[in-house]
């Protein structure tokens, strides 16, 4: 039996992620990009601004109405956590698939996602991170833990990023201390002599955010034990580094129902 065409649309459509999305679904023949959209494009073709002749599909303003116009299967949206709850919603109340790239989720507002998924039998993904090689370092990260609970992460992005820390790294320290019981490390009277120099406070561990111009993405987790050290690094170059997760999901979405929190479910 052939495989169905999945129709995907992208929010975000102009920006610097939409435009390696709309690059990854017009070279896929399994996909069919049917709507693009961004609030601040003209009606220009889609490809174009991804450096790609035209593929016919014009840019819109308007996410409800190119979801409902081009029966879209899935909504891949890199836009912003301004945006990405309210087009989430919406598209799962058209019955749109959400592959969302972007962080700033509530517990509550995916478990609200979640219930109107499961209402809608569609299924839908929220991931901080679309890189396999950040997922492997993540699960690398939380197996570790179990033999070195002594740990610290550094995160590193460009000095526009708004979020600190960011998704990936929470989601490490999520995955981290599913294998870690939550203590304190260090000096019990540690004081800080500048605030905020330790970093922030997760179960017991601390998170370091850098934010540098020229810097793109990078993570560590530095796990210390006696005598010796073990660090576990993933660096990302460019964003097309993200598109292999990011069609991997736009697949798996159509096999279940639910809104699942995390790339990290889809990679053995």
């Amino acid at each position: 039996m052939t495989q169905e065409v999945i129709k995907v649309a992208v929010a975000g459509a102009s920006g610097r992620m939409g435009r390696e999305v709309v690059k990854m679904v017009l070279g896929d023949s399994s996909l069919k990009l049917v709507a693009a959209v961004d609030r601040s494009s003209g009606p220009v073709d889609a490809a174009s601004l991804a450096g790609l002749p035209d593929c016919g599909v014009k840019m819109s303003n308007d996410l409800e109405l190119a979801l409902v116009e081009s029966k879209a299967d899935v909504l891949v949206d890199f836009t912003g956590p301004q945006s990405a709850v309210a087009n989430t919603a919406l598209a799962i109340r058209h019955g749109v698939r959400p592959v969302i790239g972007t962080t700033g989720f509530t517990t509550q507002e995916i478990e609200e996602l979640d219930k109107q998924c499961k209402d809608k039998k569609i299924g839908g993904l929220i991931a901080p991170n679309f890189s396999i090689g950040a997922i492997l370092m993540m699960k690398f990260a939380s197996q570790a833990a179990k033999y070195f609970p002594h740990l610290e992460i550094i995160e590193y992005h460009g000095d526009q990023k708004l979020d600190a820390p960011s998704g990936t790294s929470v989601k490490t320290a999520e995955l981290i201390s599913q294998n870690r019981e939550e203590f304190r490390q260090g000096n019990p009277k540690e004081e800080e002599q500048l605030e905020g120099a330790r970093g922030a406070y997760y179960n017991g561990f601390r998170i370091h955010s850098v934010r540098l111009p020229g810097v793109f993405a990078q993570q560590e987790v530095i796990m210390g034990a006696y005598g010796e050290s073990l660090k576990i690094r993933h660096d990302s170059y460019e964003r097309a580094a993200y598109m292999p997760g990011v069609n991997t999901a736009v697949h798996k979405v159509m096999t279940y129902e639910g809104m699942i929190y995390g790339f990290e479910h889809f990679i053995d």
